[in-house]
């Protein structure tokens, strides 16, 4: 398999970092191939190297100049790539419930009437979708997931909000993503959930990680005022179907 691979490009990124990208596009096979040489940096350290941050098509890598130089770490992440295969071994698996539409969803309607169908299919084609947590960024806990059908893809709105609701659950271009605390976005709000993906006095501070699978549930207002009100508190609502 490895031998149909493509190697990355690598590019400097400043004096201190190299940016290993897989892909020019958004892409669910470059962004396998990301997170796999982040795990093999991880259970293989390289000498010099002092922070990964895998992203949808690259992995940006922070080093230490006065202890590897770009060409030494380069060609020891290019062997790496060629040996860091995609696997679905081990992959956890979470269900997140959400409560869809009216003060929670905002844009739901207008997604539907968008795509000139009805909420109620927009949201059973949202909960039906089997989505990967492919990069965490933006702000903490914010989890960008592939695996949008093509039907709910959609622009990005056209006026940005500068406050969105925490745990929003949103849609924008071909991405689907839950966003864990308040804060500005240009995706269309289908709904919202009580799942706090951060909590930094929480173990772990991060419940969601880049490779995990996800799927929703929808749940009614009031189940999702009381989820809340358990997160709050500190307990974890999302379900871990597998390990």
């Amino acid at each position: 398999m490895s031998e149909t691979l493509s190697p990355p490009r690598l590019l400097p990124s400043g004096d201190a970092a190299i940016t290993v990208e897989f892909s020019r596009t958004i892409d669910d096979a470059a962004n396998r191939r990301v997170l796999a040489l982040d795990r093999l940096i991880s259970a293989e350290p390289i000498a010099g190297i002092t922070e990964t941050v895998p992203t949808y098509r690259s992995l940006l890598v922070h080093y230490d100049p006065v202890e590897i130089g770009f060409d030494a770490l380069g060609e020891q992440l290019l062997a790496r790539a060629a040996r860091a295969l995609p696997t679905a071994s081990g992959t956890r698996r979470w269900r997140i419930p959400v409560a869809y539409g009216g003060e929670n969803g905002i844009d739901l309607e207008d997604v539907a009437k968008a795509l000139a169908t009805t909420p109620d299919e927009i949201v059973k084609r949202h909960v039906a979708g089997d989505y990967r947590v492919a990069m965490i960024g933006f702000t903490p806990g914010w989890s960008y997931l592939s695996g949008l059908e093509k039907f709910l893809h959609m622009p990005r709105r056209k006026d940005p909000r500068l406050l969105t609701p925490a745990g929003t659950i949103s849609i924008g271009g071909i991405q689907t993503g839950v966003q864990c605390l308040a804060g500005p976005s240009g995706w269309h709000l289908l709904g919202r959930t009580a799942v706090r993906t951060y909590q930094l006095h929480r173990d772990p501070i991060f419940l969601l990680e880049p490779g995990d699978a996800i799927s929703f549930t929808a749940v009614d207002a009031k189940t999702f005022a009381e989820q809340d009100r358990a997160a709050a508190a500190g307990e974890v609502i999302a379900e871990l179907v597998t390990p």
